[in-house]
């Protein structure tokens, strides 16, 4: 490596004399990693509904860009169709807001994604007339 600085500076005209060129083959940064390793983890994470301030955690966690929520929906259903039609729009909200996307899973599941994953649809067959 010293051989490469070396011939920098001769092409450069600079000569021998120490300068910046010495000092970057002397010493070096070590950038820790470990904490950018942990975020990069993906977590599929379960969630239930039982009211309307239950979203609370399931918003946090699809911000945080690391998170597919598992939505259970069933409780809040039984409850308050009303407050159900309330935290799906919030949600659909949040998605649309970081880039997500959001679909139903069966009768009583949402699935909820970052802005890295997209779930997928299955083509709508066409009508015959």
């Amino acid at each position: 490596m010293s051989g490469f600085f070396s011939k920098v500076k001769k092409g450069m005209g600079l000569g021998t004399e120490p300068d910046v060129f010495e000092e970057a083959e002397k010493e070096y940064v070590e950038i820790e990693t470990d904490a950018a390793e942990e975020k990069a983890q993906i977590t599929v994470r379960p969630f239930n509904i039982e009211d309307f301030s239950d979203i609370k955690d399931i918003l946090r966690a699809l911000r945080e860009g690391y998170t597919v929520a598992l939505v259970n929906i069933k409780p809040i259903k039984e409850k308050d169709v009303i407050e159900l039609k309330r935290s799906i729009n919030k949600l659909k909200k949040t998605c649309d807001a970081i880039d997500g996307d959001i679909a139903g899973f069966g009768d009583d599941y949402i699935v909820c994604t970052p802005s890295f994953a997209k779930i997928y649809r299955a083509p709508k067959p066409k009508k015959k007339d």
